[in-house]
């Protein structure tokens, strides 16, 4: 078996969580530093997880080469705070990910610098994973992939702690600790996927796959500065003051989202891992640890557009095929904003149905092929893509 699948229990007598929550109120690295070692020490210390002598994956959200005000990634002072907690212990952390689009040692150079991980190289010697080999590995436990293609460098660690991003999805409503390892499955890759789980619920089921088999025994939330609306990349940065860790990344998602407010009942990583006996969505069967909730509650924090349904389609969700009919063809879709748009082609280049096509410098969008991924929205440098809903439904708020 091997080495990485060697898991240290996190657990702590409790069936879901612990979950630590800490209030932090900006990046300020030792202040940083003394949230998560202290979110960490309540969960019963680093050792409990991390064993001397490890290779450790920090699969941090690294989805575009973005600034890290622009609260897309997770922030180089949250990752530099983890990399020395699992230095301490004498353990090898390695960065990683595998961002929307080409999966290239070209690409990961642009992003390490953009996000701010090289300068937490420079101060810390973490090695930067540049390798971008891929293998195929077996999953039989999965319910949707029972095989799938990984990064390489995933196999070659003995352990995972997944450092996520508080923000909403357009498609998903919420990414987290869960989401953030759809990252270990290479490039374009992620767009075969997309095709073959067009469903919403299935591609939900997918991300609790992986999940399932990354098994990482710690999961990270950047919760500081959070994003809302039209998130992964074209929301609006708001600040939520609050870092989040715990050994279950599903419990974790949870409280992470219940703490912005979000539904999380119709949140379908939740859904689908509640149905699987990892989690509950119910805030009161997870064991919270650290600061109050209540002082870091926010109520107000914006919903994709996509998810913005009126009462009549929630009413008609119990029936899936008229759900499925009007969603498709009365509900959100993707629009391009020709204002901001620089013509650079990268929606067309990611589409995975290959819906959309650059006519004289311009990208149109064949809604007929689209599959309401959102991967054009997700990974447009320029926020030129926006999320419509139909009159019909936008009457029936």
């Amino acid at each position: 078996m091997n080495a990485r699948k060697t898991v240290i229990d996190g657990g702590m007598g409790m069936k879901y969580g612990p979950v630590a929550l800490v209030k932090c109120k900006g990046y300020d690295r030792q202040e940083v530093d003394s949230a998560v070692s202290r979110a960490v020490e309540m969960l019963g210390g680093i050792d409990r997880y991390i064993k001397p002598g490890m290779k450790v994956l920090l699969k941090c959200n690294l989805l575009a080469r973005r600034r890290p005000e622009e609260a897309v990634t997770v922030h180089p002072a949250v990752v530099e705070a983890v990399v020395r907690v699992v230095q301490s212990i004498g353990a090898t952390p390695v960065i990683a990910d595998s961002p929307g689009g080409l999966y290239t040692e070209r690409i990961l150079r642009g992003i390490y610098r953009a996000c701010g991980m090289e300068e937490v190289h420079e101060r810390t010697g973490v090695i930067l994973n540049y390798n971008t080999d891929t293998v195929e590995v077996s999953h039989p436990e999965g319910k949707v992939a029972k095989r799938m293609t990984v990064i390489k460098v995933l196999q070659d660690v003995d352990a995972v702690i997944s450092v996520a991003k508080l923000k909403t999805h357009e498609l998903t409503l919420f990414t987290g600790a869960v989401k953030n390892l759809f990252g270990v499955i290479p490039g374009m890759t992620k767009a075969e996927y997309h095709l073959r789980m067009k469903r919403l619920e299935d591609f939900s089921d997918l991300l609790i796959d992986i999940c399932t088999y990354v098994k990482p025994v710690l999961s990270v939330m950047d919760g500081i500065e959070g994003m809302e609306g039209n998130g992964p990349s074209a929301g609006s940065p708001r600040h939520v003051g609050a870092l989040l860790v715990s050994p279950s990344p599903y419990a974790l998602d949870v409280v992470s989202a219940a703490l912005v407010g979000l539904p999380v009942e119709r949140i379908c990583t939740v859904q689908r891992a509640e149905e699987r006996g990892l989690c509950s969505s119910k805030l009161e069967d997870i064991e919270l640890v650290g600061d109050p909730f209540d002082d870091l509650y926010i109520s107000d924090f914006k919903l994709p557009d996509s998810k913005k349904l009126g009462f009549l389609v929630r009413a008609l969700e119990s029936n899936n095929r008229v759900s499925e009919f009007l969603k498709f063809y009365l509900g959100p879709h993707p629009v391009i904003r020709y204002d901001a748009c620089a013509g650079c082609g990268d929606c067309a280049r990611y589409c995975p149905p290959k819906a959309i096509k650059i006519i004289d410098k311009k990208p149109h969008i064949d809604l007929n092929a689209c599959i309401r991924c959102y991967c054009c929205q997700e990974l447009c440098p320029h926020k030129a893509v926006a999320i419509r809903r139909n009159w019909f439904f936008r009457i029936f708020k």
